[in-house]
């Protein structure tokens, strides 16, 4: 699977990171994604991290950058960040999706797992 740009020390990751009080953010933007506190090779060994993003790109390209921004928000609105019905959707791509980005199809200790925000912001 081609990945798509991923952009490190974005400022706009950051600013998501510093609202959901995270340690680590990614946040996709069209084609790319965007990460505050974690590097590249942090991102890509978490195989169920990039299956989540993989996801957002998807949506983003299934509803255009007006749209998803809509849907986003409005749910972040409504349902608080982790209800979200795309956060939803990229957690249940993650578990399904995972091995297609894990190094020979070998998922990690589960432990070792990005920490997924449960804050209703």
């Amino acid at each position: 699977m081609e990945l798509p740009r991923i952009v490190e020390n974005s400022p706009l990751a950051r600013l998501a990171r510093l609202k959901l009080k995270a340690g680590s953010v990614a946040m996709v933007l069209g084609r790319s994604i965007h990460l505050s506190g974690a590097t590249r090779e942090e991102f890509l060994r978490d195989p169920y991290w990039v299956a989540h993003e993989m996801e957002h790109i998807r949506q983003f390209e299934e509803h255009g950058r007006f749209g998803f921004l809509w849907r986003y928000l409005l749910g972040w609105a409504r349902y608080g960040y982790y209800n979200i019905p795309f956060e939803i959707a990229a957690r249940e791509a993650g578990e399904r999706n995972a091995r297609l980005y894990a190094p020979n199809g070998v998922l990690p200790d589960p432990r070792l797992r990005h920490p997924t925000p449960k804050v209703k912001l």
